[in-house]
């Protein structure tokens, strides 16, 4: 019984690998081609981030240039405008009271709370046309660098293959890098960290420590906290590599560290000079300043919260004292655990890139993969030290993360069953499904467009661009408001903005408001409505 059991089994193996599977010869030649061109290894950097743009371009009859809708988007693309015009910052605004919103400082500057990375790559891209043409360009550069990082770590045709697939998983279809959160920004800088982090190892050159500083400069510019969390380990580890490898002087980390520091300084310098724009303190960051003006709730899970604050306005209170404070006395620790692992396994691995991950003990194996086991590790505790868990905030760990894919992709490859190359065929089907899936997702962009409720806001705001003049519309919410779905949000150059937007506060007297842009058309538009009803100011009915 045994003997037939067995012989059932390696007849199913073959059956898998070969019948089943009837386009493997011509996988192989195309694989084989694909190898030799991989080991030109600039080219193939160069090409796979033009593959990711023309990608991108392509499927914009399906899927448009997306529109802000998120609190975080309108603020980073306050930033990206007011670098654009050459500042950090911008003065505040004598009727500040009506323009506050949602993670903006209104004093003592008027600027985004955000790091200032994101914002200086929307501004190249503002100053091109659109703030979306740097995320675009962010998104390809995300894709050289990883695969530039994998050429480090594993053979040029598998540093090839997870260039493919991080452009497939995150560049074109997934809503967290595809949009003015630009998350591809930081996973640059953890791939740029890595990447110089093995090729120091191997050889010690000024140009890798560059690149390292360069990529920590990044993190700190996009990501502080989980930059800082991510980077420590892997200095450490750095040090000890090189100590104990070097049997001269202490040459091999000078040459390296050397760069790698000079480059530090000056980027926590310009962070220096930053926050004084903004806060007006070097040591402050805008966030910092944010969350004590606005908040008095925990940011990290081992801290109590204080008393409710009192807002100006009944979106400020739904959003800061009930919806911000839900965590902390709701959700239990389990709970958190695994709510954080739930968003991130469903923006970064999905069930197509876990598969790999089943070679974990082969990976631990792995010597040269036991420092990124270990900065998974340690980022994991970081992220999840946080009370809220967005999916950018492991977008630098997520370097880390397509390395052990990708290796586990090689030990899988080699995984035989009863004999047979299980592996081949596995590894093959993954790639395969994964052109499919990008296919299938493509089909449901356009017979599903991606539509939000900023639709509706951005309709308002061209039906005014339209009309002659310059214009401020008071924004009237009802009762029952979706606090996530905020309207007021304005330029750098609020003064000089064709369309300026205000808050109608239940009891806050607008002649004020109405004084000072008296050269202005006034309108009310009611948000809530559906469609929202946008009407002259003297003809709207009272609140």
């Amino acid at each position: 019984m045994s003997v037939l059991f067995d012989s059932f089994v390696a007849g199913l193996t073959t059956g898998i690998c070969t019948a089943a599977f009837p386009g493997q010869r011509w996988l192989a030649q195309f694989e084989r081609a694909a190898a030799r061109f991989s080991r030109r290894k600039t080219a193939t950097v160069l090409c796979l981030g033009l593959v990711s743009i023309l990608s991108r371009l392509a499927l914009l009859p399906v899927l448009p240039v997306p529109l802000p809708a998120i609190h975080d988007e309108f603020s980073y693309l306050l930033a990206a405008d007011t670098f654009a015009h050459g500042r950090l910052a911008n003065p505040p605004h004598p009727m500040w009271v009506f323009f506050d919103t949602f993670h903006v400082l209104q004093h003592p500057t008027y600027a985004s709370k955000y790091p200032p990375g994101p914002g200086a790559v929307m501004a190249l891209g503002e100053r091109l046309g659109d703030p979306w043409i740097g995320v675009l360009l962010s998104m390809a550069g995300m894709v050289m660098a990883v695969t530039w990082m994998l050429q480090s770590w594993v053979p040029p045709p598998w540093a090839a293959l997870g260039g493919v697939l991080v452009l497939l998983r995150l560049g074109l279809f997934n809503r967290w890098f595809d949009n003015y959160y630009d998350a591809s920004l930081p996973l640059i800088g953890g791939a740029l960290v890595l990447g110089a982090f093995r090729r120091i190892l191997n050889s010690q050159r000024a140009l890798d420590g560059l690149l390292f500083g360069m990529g920590a400069v990044v993190l700190a510019c996009t990501r502080t906290f989980e930059g800082f969390v991510f980077c420590l380990p892997i200095v450490i580890a750095l040090a000890v590599s090189l100590k104990r490898k070097s049997n001269r002087s202490a040459r091999s980390l000078l040459v390296p560290g050397v760069p790698a520091l000079l480059m530090l300084v000056a980027g926590l310098t310009f962070l220096a000079c930053y926050n004084v724009s903004v806060t007006k303190n070097a040591l402050e960051f805008p966030w910092a300043l944010y969350h004590r003006q606005y908040f008095n709730y925990s940011v990290f899970v081992w801290q109590k919260p204080g008393p409710p604050l009192k807002y100006s306005n009944p979106q400020f209170e739904e959003f800061f004292n009930h919806y911000q404070r839900g965590p902390d006395s709701k959700v239990s620790w389990k709970w958190h655990v695994w709510g954080t692992f739930w968003v991130w396994w469903s923006a970064y691995p999905g069930p197509l890139l876990t598969i790999p991950l089943l070679m974990a003990a082969r990976l631990w194996q792995d010597r040269r993969m036991r420092v990124l086991l270990l900065v998974c590790g340690i980022s994991a505790l970081g992220l999840l030290s946080v009370v809220w868990f967005q999916p950018p905030y492991a977008a630098p760990v997520a370097a880390a993360f397509f390395i052990l894919v990708v290796q586990g992709m090689r030990h899988l490859r080699h995984a035989r069953l009863w004999g047979r190359p299980v592996g081949v065929f596995l590894t093959r089907m993954m790639v395969i499904l994964a052109l499919a899936w990008a296919i299938v997702q493509t089909v449901h962009a356009s017979r599903y467009p991606r539509l939000t409720w900023s639709s509706r806001r951005a309709a308002v705001s061209a039906t005014l661009g339209e009309k002659p003049g310059q214009h401020l519309v008071l924004v009237r919410y009802s009762p029952s408001h979706n606090v996530h779905q905020e309207w007021v949000y304005n330029e750098a150059e609020i003064d000089r903005a064709r369309v300026v937007w205000a808050r109608d506060m239940p009891g806050v007297d607008l002649n004020p408001l109405l004084a000072y842009f008296k050269d202005r058309d006034v309108w009310v538009v009611d948000a809530d409505l559906s469609p929202p009803h946008l009407e002259p100011y003297r003809k709207a009915t009272a609140p």
